[in-house]
């Protein structure tokens, strides 16, 4: 795996490193020794799936914060996301910095969100497939999280005039009413 820094502080894109041959190829995707090498979080308490029917669904941005924050790594295994992580770790040296991965089942790129951050991501096509592990288990009240079109955090977004997002998401408080 190749780990490739981005403008938020300890988010990293993975690209996979494959072994080909006449058969096709074979790479890890995920291996807890080189996230821990790489300063990432090593452990997967869950595997979550999750399908986006039309494209410009938004799922998110949601974050845990302390003292139960959560990790993720994120994969798209069907069609094409614009994966977003948005930095809002008050203490943290790039605070409401965002940067945005298109990843799909092509590119065969992960991004890696460190605990603390916010997520989300738009399915820039239909039928959009994401594989993500977490790594603290789901426990409901423990979420938080900011509209998809928060101006604090200003995220350009591929795709803006179809944009499907749930009823939760769209109701987040502005998150500058939380500082």
């Amino acid at each position: 795996m190749r780990f490739i820094p981005t403008v938020v502080e300890g988010c990293r894109i993975v690209e996979l490193e494959p072994f080909t041959d006449e058969r096709g190829y074979f790479a890890r995707a995920w291996c807890a020794d080189e996230m821990a090498a790489e300063g990432l979080e090593d452990r997967i308490a869950q595997v979550n799936m999750s399908l986006s029917k039309q494209a410009g669904t938004i799922r998110g941005l949601h974050w845990r914060p302390d003292p139960h924050p959560e990790a993720k790594f994120v994969r798209c295994i069907a069609g094409q996301i614009f994966d977003v992580c948005v930095d809002v770790r008050p203490e943290s040296p790039t605070f409401l910095r965002w940067v945005g991965v298109e990843l799909s089942a092509e590119n065969r790129l992960a991004l890696s969100i460190p605990a603390g951050c916010a997520h989300a991501y738009q399915a820039l096509e239909d039928n959009s497939e994401v594989l993500y592990t977490a790594s603290a288990p789901f426990e409901p009240g423990l979420e938080i999280g900011a509209r998809w079109n928060d101006p604090s955090f200003g995220i350009r977004w591929p795709i803006t005039d179809s944009v499907m997002v749930a009823d939760k998401d769209q109701n987040w408080p502005d998150f500058a009413s939380r500082q």
